[in-house]
């Protein structure tokens, strides 16, 4: 796809659903057209001009709402998108049908290349960091940092609790998932599924677990939502098997751009022990975990994730403002960007870790 391809854009939603999706307060949602796809963007506008491109690509099953709680707090560090992929959110699916991996990163990708807006701080949850982590190899031009929360990259055997979730990639599992629970409503189908991606779902307001209830209802009645979260398992479960040049640890192993790593000790989706192979992985890379978090960190405890990408950005513009003074003093000569000293384990007042 050529860099030159042009979105258009208009603050309505893509395609009018069962009911109006939520934009909150400061947030504005625009379409974008590229041929043979559509995508709906969230943005929160920057509290001033000329800060940095930032975005946020959500989970499976989730959407660019998963993102504004950690948007608000970091309006005034970067000029923040949260994207819907495919199928998911306000967006529709793909002419194509590709719910795929790399077909995921393809839509990133395009619309980073017709918005011109690269290279951003690109953040990923979930099955947004494998698709994120994917982008970040391919098109590095694009990517000037990269936060990752717990993030779905292969784990075998995946802990037991994950189990169910990969299940939904086995053909005909939705159809006797949706038959077994057809008597949900919204609500229960809202708790379920926050028991599972929060550490401490009492932890989410009356007012936050009603719009969340809210947005179920809405996507349940979506004619497209069970076809888009199957084929994206499928897709997510498929990734975990590819090997050489295309196993998703390799293609970590080629990211360059420095990188934040989130996980949370009680996430039952992405288990802990797989942060320090991420570590290993990641040549530029620091881990920050939150012991209380579950898989979605960022609406969980988003100042605490908000401190650790401002810390990120902190070191970034300071290297890049050392390499600049450097390059100027040594005729343009440059040293290892691998070469990095992993910084001292230490904890912070919100009961984050860092290593």
């Amino acid at each position: 796809m050529s860099s030159t391809e042009q979105p258009v854009s208009r603050i309505v939603s893509a395609v009018p659903p069962a009911r109006p999706v939520r934009v909150g307060a400061g947030e504005r949602l625009r379409t974008v057209r590229l041929s043979g796809l559509t995508l709906t963007v969230r943005s929160r506008p920057p509290i001033r001009d000329g800060l940095p491109p930032a975005l946020y690509v959500h989970g499976l099953g989730g959407s660019s709402q998963n993102w504004s709680l950690l948007m608000e707090p970091l309006a005034e560090r970067v000029d923040g998108e949260a994207i819907d992929l495919p199928g998911f959110g306000d967006s529709p699916p793909p002419d194509d049908g590709d719910y795929s991996i790399p077909g995921h990163a393809r839509a990133v990708i395009r619309y980073l290349d017709a918005s011109g807006r690269g290279p951003v701080h690109l953040v990923g949850n979930s099955l947004g960091g494998a698709v994120s982590t994917r982008v970040a190899a391919l098109r590095p031009d694009l990517v000037r940092t990269l936060t990752l929360v717990s993030p779905a990259l292969p784990e075998l055997p995946p802990q037991l609790t994950a189990v169910p979730t990969g299940l939904l990639a086995v053909p005909g599992v939705t159809r006797l998932f949706t038959r077994l629970t057809r008597d949900w409503d919204a609500e229960r189908r809202t708790r379920e599924a926050m028991a599972l991606t929060y550490g401490n779902p009492l932890r989410v307001s009356p007012e936050n677990f009603a719009l969340a209830v809210e947005e179920f209802e809405r996507k349940l009645a979506l004619p497209y939502f069970w076809d888009a979260l199957t084929r994206s398992a499928r897709g997510l479960v498929d990734s975990y098997t590819l090997g050489g040049q295309h196993s998703m640890w390799r293609q970590a192993e080629r990211v360059l751009a420095p990188t934040l790593l989130v996980y949370g000790m009680r996430d039952q989706l992405v288990s802990y022990r797989m942060a320090q192979r991420a570590g290993a992985a990641f040549r530029d890379s620091r881990l920050l975990t939150l012991v209380d978090a579950g898989h979605v960190a960022m609406m969980e405890y988003p100042e605490a994730v908000a401190r650790g990408m401002r810390e990120l950005l902190d070191d970034v513009t300071g290297r890049e403002g050392r390499a600049g003074r450097e390059g100027r003093e040594d005729g343009g000569r440059r040293g290892d960007p691998g070469e990095r000293t992993a910084p001292v384990p230490g904890t912070d007042g919100s009961g984050a870790a860092r290593g």
